[in-house]
């Protein structure tokens, strides 16, 4: 077994060794993101509840970011609602404490239901069949090189930083299914290569819910409200993110075109 060297004057020394261990790997960014308990009690630190409940569906919002902290055993939901009990008024810790049941939701059908990590929970309703969609995600999408300029500068955010605004996970997750047509089970692999909070549970089925098969229904995103959640976070005008340019009823009949029959004749 090969032992790392664990104590570093700096970050930068950190990151320096670290890529001189990994020089085979393509990727050297590094994210802004620090590690540790000092970084994850200050973010704690920051928490404004009644912020985060009126801003956390903008790419912009008062958002936690504590995600890769939970990831790697930092921080756990017990210790976030115990400081969050002592730190806030109850009713406005009330919807960061509804997202944070989500994490253990998904955490619980992973575990009753673990067959369905990588496999369809149910069909899609998208009118399209399994087989229709691609299991190798493409490399224009890999390397944020696909011309629609709000996509790629999502890319370029979850390459660079390892993480990404939930709202940006959904829209990158919908273009990838179901404007691209590739299978969830590409996309989520993806995400789990870059994510520093890439929980499985957590990551899988939110791809499966966005894909439809692990909803009602498949989650689709119109330029309309990419310009209402994304303030200055997107380029939302350039002319490239034209596809997006429609109304609901207009991507419906354009990307599920054999929906309202149910599968493809």
């Amino acid at each position: 077994m090969i032992k790392l060297k664990t104590d570093f004057e700096t970050r930068e020394a950190l990151i320096a060794y670290l890529r001189q261990r990994r020089s085979h790997q393509k990727h050297e960014a590094v994210s802004a993101i620090k590690g540790g308990c000092k970084p994850m009690r200050s973010r704690l630190a920051e928490i404004d509840a009644t912020r985060y409940a009126k801003t956390r569906n903008a790419l912009t919002g008062a958002v936690t970011q504590l995600s890769p902290y939970f990831r790697h055993g930092i921080l756990t939901e017990q210790d976030l609602l115990a400081y969050l009990n002592q730190a806030t008024d109850a009713d406005q810790a009330t919807r960061l404490i509804q997202q944070l049941t989500w994490r253990s939701y998904f955490h619980q059908v992973h575990a009753a239901q673990p067959e369905h990590i990588w496999q369809d929970a149910e069909p899609y309703k998208t009118g399209w069949q399994a087989h229709d969609y691609d299991p190798t995600l493409p490399d224009d999408i890999a390397q944020g090189q696909t011309g629609i300029r709000l996509i790629d500068q999502l890319i370029r955010s979850l390459l660079k930083q390892g993480y990404l605004h939930n709202r940006g996970r959904l829209y990158l997750a919908a273009y990838v299914v179901h404007w691209r047509r590739v299978a969830w089970q590409a996309g989520a692999r993806w995400f789990l290569q870059h994510l520093l909070d890439g929980d499985i549970a957590s990551n899988n089925y939110s791809w499966q819910w966005v894909a439809s098969t692990f909803s009602n229904k498949p989650y689709i995103f119109n330029l309309e409200n990419a310009r209402t959640f994304a303030g200055d976070a997107l380029d939302c005008e350039h002319a490239s993110n034209a596809c997006f340019e429609a109304t609901y009823d207009q991507l419906q009949a354009k990307l599920f075109p054999y929906q309202a029959r149910g599968t493809k004749p």
